[in-house]
């Protein structure tokens, strides 16, 4: 993979965090340490992910171990698991934060406790900058 796509690539997954985090503070309002509209929250989690599995991609395709899509179309979250496993210890721990978090409790269960959301975005955070270029600022979570 070259630089330029690699940067490229860095790029588009900092552009669905910096989404994820517009989404949250204009749109999900928050009171109490609580997003008061699940449904923007959702949304956010979801962008957010999704950019998480666009730097997790890249990143296991310059470590040799791409994850593959099968023939039957969806890639599957014991796909990324596995491979991380054999790559980053650590990293699979943020990325097992993040699914946990931002897929499954703020995407699929609506999670409205902001305290939990951030924690899902800085493993997210966490995760882009695994494949940050050298000379370029790392993503980091906005107070």
């Amino acid at each position: 993979m070259s630089t330029k796509e690699r940067e490229g690539r860095y790029r588009e997954a900092v552009r669905y965090l910096k989404n994820a985090g517009t989404i949250l503070q204009e749109k999900a309002g928050k009171k109490d340490n609580r997003y008061l509209d699940d449904k923007y929250v959702r949304m956010a989690c979801g962008t957010a992910y999704n950019g998480t599995l666009l730097a997790l991609d890249t990143y296991l395709e310059l470590k040799g171990k791409p994850v593959k899509t099968p023939k039957t179309g969806r890639i599957d979250v014991s796909d990324y698991r596995k491979n991380l496993s054999l790559v980053d210890k650590k990293l699979l721990s943020e990325f097992n934060t993040t699914y946990n978090i931002l897929h499954l409790a703020g995407y699929y269960d609506g999670e409205t406790k902001a305290s939990v959301i951030r924690a899902g975005m800085e493993s997210a955070i966490e995760i882009v900058n695994k494949i940050k270029p050298a000379g370029l600022e790392g993503l980091q979570l906005e107070q």
